[in-house]
């Protein structure tokens, strides 16, 4: 059997991406139907166990071989059998139905409120006592959630949240921008920690425009405890010098202890030697911990349980 040329798009051989695009919106509608007839080498049984009316599937396969420009088919009588090109095409169909099939079930599961999935970002200072925590908290009565955990800092955490990868995160600053939808949870104070044999380690409090002539260490632009860094300093009246960026709290600390700067940052989860850790009396020295979420985005019930146990949490967030 020949088949007229169509006028429809038809599969280019330079490949170009748009004729690409147009013959797969042209094809997906009729792989699963060719792939039955293909199967059961009958028009009429294919038709009956896939519940559509055989003339249907008929012109379906006649506009899928008109589309394709070659013959999928060879007819006999009522029975079909694949041709060499059916065959070729058939291989191909069937790994892309089951992968489609794949897919669909891993969407259904992550979405399952017993056993679904939460893809969960953080800060780096809150993964190794307060995520945890948080984590066995949940699953006392969400056992069998599963989490993905991501570590990092807020702006890229922001931008995964946007691009879909992330369900929520919880950052600082606490973000505002339309997109998103932020609560407060709670409020982290920072500390200046300075070297164990610095002239400031016998004190307890501190003013910070009392380290104005100091060197400090930070977290590199774009962190949002840099930001907080930098505003503090400019409320005390200087601008810090900063001789070390980095992108980890507890590589900073160890940089302090080293004896090459001072540092604002939130308490360690447990005390490090060679630093001391002062109270900041002025400015009020602290960061607000939030969680955000992609606004007008539904939820799985997985995402929407725990969303509701972390706002549970306002005030008790942290460790105490």
């Amino acid at each position: 059997m020949v088949h007229q040329q169509s006028s429809q798009a038809r599969l280019s051989p330079s490949g170009d991406t748009e004729d690409m695009t147009e013959m797969s919106k042209l094809l997906a509608p009729r792989l699963a139907y060719f792939a039955g007839v293909a199967r059961t080498e009958h028009v009429t049984r294919a038709a009956h166990e896939m519940n559509v009316p055989q003339s249907t599937l008929s012109r379906a396969m006649a506009r899928l071989e008109q589309d394709l420009g070659v013959d999928l088919f060879a007819r006999h009588g009522r029975t079909v059998s694949l041709t060499t090109a059916g065959r070729t095409f058939l291989a191909s169909v069937e790994r892309a139905l089951a992968e489609v099939e794949r897919a669909a079930e891993e969407v259904r599961a992550d979405a399952d409120p017993a056993t679904g999935k939460v893809a969960f970002g953080f800060l780096h200072t809150m993964g190794a006592e307060t995520v945890p925590g948080l984590l066995h908290a949940f699953r006392a009565d969400h056992p069998r959630i599963r989490f993905s955990l991501v570590q990092n800092y807020g702006e890229a955490m922001l931008e995964r949240l946007r691009a879909g990868e992330l369900d929520l995160c919880l950052t600082s600053p606490v973000p505002d921008a339309p997109d998103l939808v932020a609560r407060r949870l709670d409020e982290q104070k920072l500390r200046l920690v300075v070297p164990a044999d610095h002239r400031l380690a016998a004190r307890r409090r501190i003013r910070l425009a009392e380290a104005s002539d100091e060197t400090f260490v930070t977290l590199e632009p774009g962190y949002g405890l840099r930001r907080i860094t930098d505003d503090l300093c400019r409320q005390a009246g200087f601008r810090p010098r900063v001789a070390f960026e980095g992108e980890e709290a507890e590589t900073l600390r160890g940089l302090v202890a080293a004896g090459l700067g001072v540092a604002l940052l939130p308490p360690p989860t447990v005390p490090r030697p060679g630093v001391v850790e002062l109270t900041v009396t002025a400015p009020k020295a602290a960061r607000e911990i939030g969680v955000a979420w992609l606004a007008d985005r539904p939820d799985t019930p997985p995402v929407a349980a725990f969303k509701k146990f972390l706002l549970s949490r306002r005030g008790n967030l942290l460790p105490a």
